[in-house]
């Protein structure tokens, strides 16, 4: 099932970005647009902080909001430790 576009091109191309990743985006929710959720969901994760980040449908800056969307998911402590430990072939 496909889900409904971002209105904010920038923050749609984070959203695409992070569900490369494997981050499940989920629309809908009471003051956010939606939220996305790391796949691996570790305890280890930063305590889990960043296990779950909401996504705004009208922030002041949708730039910034994009940033911060990538940076929450290219800053996954899980998925980098994952990635350091697959040999490179």
């Amino acid at each position: 099932m496909t889900r409904t576009a971002h209105p904010k091109k920038e923050i749609e191309t984070a959203l695409k970005h992070a569900e490369a990743e494997g981050w499940r985006v989920e629309v809908g929710g009471s003051h956010a647009w939606g939220k996305i959720y790391c796949p691996y969901n570790d305890d280890e994760c930063r305590c889990g902080e960043f296990c779950i980040a909401s996504v705004w449908s009208t922030p002041k800056n949708p730039g910034s909001h994009a940033w911060a969307i990538r940076r929450v998911v290219d800053k996954c402590s899980t998925h980098k430790r994952r990635d350091e430990a697959e040999p490179e072939d």
